[in-house]
Order: structure tokens, then C-alpha cells, then sequence
């Protein structure tokens, strides 16, 4: 008899907060270095995976850096995101709108160029071969200066055909959103839409600097909104995304337990909440996992799942009739799906 994971398994819903980086699994990982000649820290996948235990936001980054520096011919970023497409058909995500970092291949003399058409031969592909939409949000490292993110956005101009918006991500603490308001100022003049990494374990004033500073139409995690209620209200009252990713959270510490987060929590205050894995290969699951982890541990029911696939579609960049297409293959699901 089908079970409640059963329908999280083949609900249909979009992914908006996926780092392509973040997807590279630990045998894709050491199958591109060979192919590259490039050494790795670790002798075999048991010790890469042994090594993702992370105590924050930053040992994570340092090992996801480290990773990376695998990847260097088109070839190696199709293969990548190729792989990431096919766990999305796996899982019936539908739709997903993916973040890269060009700076974390630039700084070591990838070419731009390199980097955007594997990535954008994969999602074209992904389209075609698989049936999985998609979209790609460039995305500046806060670490770096607001310098940076410029030249990385002149690098960007000729391939805008490519990129629906751009985001903010990396380390948050001490790296507050107003470093780069200049910067999105020109990026929504080039007409990209606009996302940023804020309240994740950064404090709720970094949340409405993405808002008021730059511009943003989601916030990405964006948890600790919950301690600013007048934050709360303007997140419920004009309907703000955030794009939530509770594997992640765990993993980095922003909550020691899945059993105290707030995902749920939020979604019932009203917030247009949504689940997403954020970098799967490093956090323990994709989207389907995550589902999985609030069905166990929060007992997320039906309607509760329902609703975050709704908000998946609502929340993102597609036309308004690609959305209305997708939220009617929802609701084929939820009118088929009995159990």
C-alpha cells in the first residue's frame, strides 16, 4: 500500500536554492581528477566522506573550495551538472533554478567562458533529454570584495542570455549584504533579477538589507527572520520567498537537531516557504531526503507537503503560465496519489 513517502517521493516540485558546486559528488569528484591529473587531500571516497562533518558555515566552504579545483574543462561542469539533472528527474523535481560561483573558478584562471557553457550544454540537455526546466543564478562570493564582483559581472555581460539573476552566497558573518548594494544597483540595471544568502547564520538585519539594499526577490535560507517580528510581518505580508534547506542546516549547526527546526513552523505562520538541498552532495540528501528528514523528524503531513511544492512553483522565476502548468502536475498528483 503506497506510504506518505511515497508521495514526497513523486510529488512533483521545483528546486530554488542548489549550488551546482555543491552537487559534485565524491566519485564524480575523484573520476574528474583522474581525468585531470589533479591530487586530492583524500585517498578514497569513504575518507572525503569522513571528512564532511562540519562544525559551521566555514569548514564547510574550505573542503567545498578544495573540491572545486577539480573542475577545469567544459567537459568537467557538464558532467557535473549532468549528474545533478538526472537525481532532479530521479526525484520529479521538475523545475530548478541553479546558483554557480564563477569567482571560485576564475581566481584559479578557468575562464569564464569555460565554465558557463558545460553548465549551460548540460541544462540544455536536461531540457530536451530529461524534461527538467531550469535557470541559472550567478552567484558573487561575499568573501571577496565588492571589486571582484564587479569584474565577475563585466566577465558575465556577454553570456547574459544564460543567466536569469544573480545571488549573493559564501561566508555571512562579518560579510554584510550592504558591502555589495553597488554592485546589484548595476545588476538589476542589466536586468537580472536579484536573490541573496541572508539570515542563515547571520543576524535578521543582514535579511533586510537584502530587501531594502538590494532588491532581492527571495531571500535564500533565511531562518533567523523569526527573531525580528516586524521582519515576520513583512515577510507574511508581501509574500517573500525564502528558500529553506533543512538537511543544510543541520549539517552546518544553525540548528543541532532536525526536531528543532523551524521550517514548519515558519510555513504555518504564513511565510511562502520552500524545501531545498542547497549542496546535497556535502549535507546528506537532495530534495526527496529532505522531504523525507521533516516527514521523520517534524512529522510533515500531507497538506504541509503540498503546500511546499505549491510555494516551490509559486516562489519561482517561471511566467506565470509555466507556473499555472506546473501547479496543475501538482495537482494531478495530489487528485492521483491516494494512500
Amino acid at each position: 500500500m503506497p506510504t506518505m513517502n511515497d508521495f514526497l517521493r513523486k510529488l512533483p516540485k521545483a528546486e530554488l536554492h542548489i549550488h551546482i558546486e555543491g552537487s559534485l559528488e565524491p566519485d564524480l569528484m575523484f573520476k574528474i581528477a583522474k581525468r585531470n591529473g589533479v591530487s586530492l587531500p583524500y585517498s578514497s571516497i569513504e575518507e572525503v566522506k569522513a571528512a564532511y562533518q562540519f562544525n559551521n558555515l566555514q569548514s564547510f566552504l574550505d573542503i567545498y573550495y578544495d573540491a572545486a579545483s577539480v573542475l577545469q574543462t567544459e567537459q568537467d561542469f557538464y558532467d557535473m551538472t549532468w549528474a545533478y539533472l538526472q537525481r532532479c528527474h530521479d526525484q520529479n523535481i521538475v523545475h530548478t533554478e541553479i546558483f554557480f560561483d564563477p569567482q571560485t573558478h576564475t581566481d584559479r584562471d578557468i575562464a569564464f567562458e569555460t565554465v558557463i557553457k558545460g553548465i549551460s550544454r548540460a541544462l540544455s540537455d536536461g531540457r530536451e533529454k530529461l524534461g527538467v526546466s531550469s535557470m541559472l543564478i550567478m552567484c558573487f562570493l561575499r568573501h571577496l570584495s565588492a571589486e571582484s564582483a564587479f569584474d565577475t559581472l563585466k566577465q558575465a555581460i556577454p553570456f547574459k542570455n544564460h543567466i536569469i539573476g544573480v545571488g549573493l552566497d559564501s561566508s555571512e558573518v562579518g560579510y554584510p549584504p550592504e558591502i555589495f548594494q553597488a554592485v546589484f544597483e548595476r545588476c538589476l540595471e542589466e536586468g537580472f533579477l536579484t536573490v541573496a544568502h541572508a539570515g542563515e547564520e547571520g543576524p535578521p538585519d543582514y535579511i533586510w538589507q537584502a530587501l531594502t539594499l538590494l532588491k532581492v526577490q527571495r531571500i535564500d535560507h533565511g531562518v533567523r527572520c523569526i527573531e525580528d517580528p516586524r521582519l515576520m510581518n513583512k515577510l507574511i505580508d508581501e509574500q517573500i520567498p525564502l528558500t529553506v534547506c533543512p538537511l543544510s542546516n543541520i549539517k552546518l549547526r544553525v540548528f543541532d537537531r532536525m526536531v528543532h527546526h523551524n521550517v514548519l513552523s515558519l510555513l504555518e505562520r504564513g511565510l511562502k516557504v520552500t524545501v531545498n538541498s542547497d549542496d546535497p552532495a556535502y549535507f546528506g540528501g537532495y530534495m526527496n531526503e529532505n522531504f523525507a528528514a521533516l516527514n521523520e523528524d517534524l512529522g510533515l503531513d500531507r497538506e504541509q507537503a503540498i503546500q511546499l511544492a505549491r510555494n516551490s512553483f509559486e516562489a519561482s522565476f517561471l511566467a506565470e503560465k509555466e507556473k499555472q502548468i506546473s501547479l496543475d502536475l501538482l495537482e494531478e498528483h495530489i487528485q492521483a496519489f491516494k494512500y
